[in-house]
């Protein structure tokens, strides 16, 4: 596989790719898990959107195509059908959509977090112990849980094992396969949140089966902030009434029916009121993207490229927060610091843009960076390596 994989990356012209990314020539931009870097052709979807609403004023049954466009476009990516995509406005909305829908009144009533997850998959869960859940969080130990935490943790109480592919604060990547299959042989439901991993990572429903996805097209998905997604396993979808809904959740959109509820017969149920129709356009352009260079040459590209900055961060006897094997890391590289703001204030005044997380310096490169980019950036950090561990 890894052959494969490197001889596909080989074959995949960086440089020109490069190229339709403006950012990158004027600074080294390594920030793309907080934001991925626009794109040109992103920037003639959102000039487009501007067009016709100059020249049409309103057309909406363009919007809704629009709003289906990155439907099949998702679908295609995470190797779903489309009929099992919810187009949100976050992975917060998709994830509290979800937990409306589940009965915590049974005798499986416990949620599974982790030490490891973004807020947002946390206090949603948090909030449900109001409508009798049960969170049990799983410790980490020295910036990682071992699969062996899971399965002690999801027993025959567990409705819902609710984690993040790879961590916001520190890149940690879960097993996630083994995960979910221990979720599957304890008859528990299971949710990945994508946001730091997908984009960087070959991933399908297909290789992982997960009962529901979450995710955004802020970061590695190239899109804009405003819009994310949801995949419902399909078999799930007709036994899930969510209370959270709005007028694009129901079956008829346009029925505008205000005497009763008629969630749509697909994850169009999960959906809410209207949808970001300008971040319709860039998502869409950002996953088109993504699909034109193929996710095994994006992956094979950022694992030589996480691998070269541990290399260097090794070399130079810095403090990586990230567990550095291989397949227990994303895309995102954390390196240990005094003082992040100083650091990362530091590095900006030179043109690096990175960011950080309690202490951690965040390096996340894409499929648009290169090595002339780590070169630059361990350059600074040399002159600044006072303020690093």
């Amino acid at each position: 596989m890894e052959q494969t994989l490197l001889s596909q990356t080989e074959r995949t012209d960086w440089a020109r790719i490069r190229a339709q990314f403006p950012v990158l020539e004027e600074k080294t931009y390594l920030n793309s898990c907080a934001y991925g870097a626009l794109a040109t052709n992103v920037m003639q979807a959102l000039r487009r959107y501007v067009d016709d609403r100059l020249e049409k004023g309103t057309d909406w049954n363009y919007w809704v195509e629009r709003n289906e466009s990155v439907r099949a476009a998702v679908a295609q990516f995470l190797g779903a059908k489309q009929d099992e995509i919810a187009v949100t406005a976050s992975a917060s909305a998709g994830i509290n959509s979800i937990a409306s829908a589940l009965d915590f009144s049974q005798a499986r009533n416990k949620v599974v977090i982790s030490d490891l997850e973004f807020p947002t998959n946390a206090q949603i869960w948090y909030a449900q112990e109001q409508r009798g859940a049960k969170v049990t969080r799983v410790a980490e130990e020295d910036g990682y849980i071992p699969v062996e935490r899971f399965e002690s943790a999801i027993d025959e109480n567990t409705l819902i094992v609710a984690l993040t592919q790879v961590c916001f604060r520190n890149g940690a990547r879960l097993d996630m396969q083994s995960i979910a299959e221990i979720a599957r042989r304890k008859g528990a439901l299971l949710l990945v949140d994508g946001y730091q991993g997908l984009g960087t990572i070959d991933f399908s429903v297909k290789d992982y089966q997960p009962d529901f996805v979450v995710g955004g097209m802020v970061k590695y998905l190239l899109g804009t902030a405003g819009i994310g997604f949801l995949y419902v396993r399909k078999a799930l979808i007709q036994s899930l009434l969510p209370t959270v809904t709005g007028w694009f959740a129901q079956s008829d959109i346009f029925a505008m029916n205000t005497s009763s509820y008629d969630p749509a017969p697909n994850a169009r149920r999960f959906e809410m009121g209207t949808p970001p129709v300008p971040n319709c356009y860039a998502a869409e352009a950002g996953l088109n993207i993504l699909a034109r260079i193929g996710m095994p040459a994006i992956e094979a590209r950022i694992a030589e490229l996480t691998e070269a900055i541990i290399r260097e961060a090794q070399a130079a006897g810095y403090s990586l927060a990230v567990p550095t094997e291989r397949g227990k890391h994303g895309a995102l590289i954390t390196i240990r610091t005094h003082d992040e703001v100083a650091l990362i204030t530091a590095l900006e005044d030179q043109g690096i843009v990175t960011s950080g997380r309690f202490n951690n310096l965040r390096i996340a490169p894409h499929f648009y960076n290169d090595f002339d980019d780590i070169d630059t950036l361990f350059r600074a950090l040399h002159k600044h390596r006072h303020l690093l561990v």
